[in-house]
C-alpha cells in the first residue's frame, strides 16, 4: 500500500529534485492566513530572495487563540532556509510559543552528505531526503519524513491522494488536488501526530490551503502570491 501511495504522487507530479525550486524562482511572496473555527487569528508568510543559484526562503509566522479576551495560546517565529541548486544548505528558526523559547538550526555537512541538526526537540543527524515542514513547498508531499521548523524533531509520514477538486479562495476558483499527510506511526499522542488535509494547486505550483483539527479547526490559505 505504501508502495501504491508514493506510486501516485509520483504519477501526478512527474517530478524530479532538480526542478523543484525552479518553480518557486518567480514567487516573491506568499501570503497564508491563519483561521481557528472560521476566524482569522493570524498568518504565515514566506518571501523568496533569488541570487544566481542561491534561493533564500525566509518565513514568518505569528497567531494568537483568544477566549474571552484573554490570550490562551501565542506563537511567533522567525525561519530561513539557503539553497544552492535546489539542495538545502542551512535552516535555522527562532519561535516563541507563549513563554517558552525554541529553535532550530540545521546546517548540510557536505562531506557526509547529512543534515546536522540542533534544535530544541532534536539533535543529531538527519537524512538530506528530509524537507523542512513549511508550507510553501509542494515538495512535503513527496517525502517520506519531515523536520519541525519549529522544534528540529524528525517526523516519518505517509501522503495519500484523495482526489481533485474545485476550491474557492477570497473569490477565485482553483483546480487542486486533495491529499491527506499523516504521522507514519499512529501510536504518537495526539498531539504529536501528523494530521493534516492539504489541497495542492499543480498549475501555480502551490500548497493552497491546508486543515487540521485540534483544539479547535484549523485552516492555513493562500490569500495572495506575487
Amino acid at each position: 500500500m505504501k508502495k501504491f501511495i508514493y506510486l501516485i504522487i509520483f504519477l501526478t507530479y512527474s517530478l524530479n529534485s532538480s526542478a523543484h525550486m525552479a518553480h518557486y524562482s518567480k514567487f516573491k511572496k506568499i501570503e497564508m492566513e491563519i483561521l481557528r473555527d472560521g476566524e482569522v487569528i493570524g498568518y504565515n508568510y514566506y518571501f523568496f530572495k533569488k541570487d544566481s543559484e542561491n534561493i533564500t526562503v525566509t518565513n514568518q509566522l505569528k497567531f494568537a487563540v483568544k477566549i474571552l479576551g484573554a490570550t490562551i495560546f501565542e506563537v511567533e517565529s522567525f525561519g530561513e532556509e539557503k539553497y544552492i541548486n535546489d539542495k538545502l544548505i542551512s535552516f535555522n528558526s527562532k519561535t516563541r510559543q507563549n513563554k517558552k523559547k525554541k529553535y532550530v538550526k540545521l546546517i548540510l555537512n557536505e562531506e557526509k552528505n547529512i543534515y546536522d541538526i540542533k534544535g530544541s526537540s532534536y539533535t543529531g543527524s538527519a537524512s538530506t531526503d528530509n524537507i523542512i515542514g513549511n508550507w510553501w513547498s509542494h515538495k512535503i508531499l513527496q517525502s517520506e519524513s519531515q523536520i519541525s521548523p519549529i522544534s528540529g524533531s524528525i517526523k516519518e509520514q505517509l501522503v495519500t491522494f484523495i482526489g481533485k477538486e474545485t476550491i474557492e479562495l477570497y473569490g477565485k476558483s482553483f483546480s487542486v488536488e486533495h491529499f491527506k499527510l499523516t504521522s507514519k506511526d499512529m501510536t504518537l499522542p495526539k498531539d504529536k501526530r501528523l494530521n493534516f488535509d492539504i489541497w495542492y494547486d499543480k498549475k501555480n505550483a502551490l500548497i493552497m490551503k491546508v486543515t487540521y483539527t485540534r483544539m479547535g479547526n484549523w485552516e492555513y490559505r493562500v490569500k495572495k502570491f506575487e
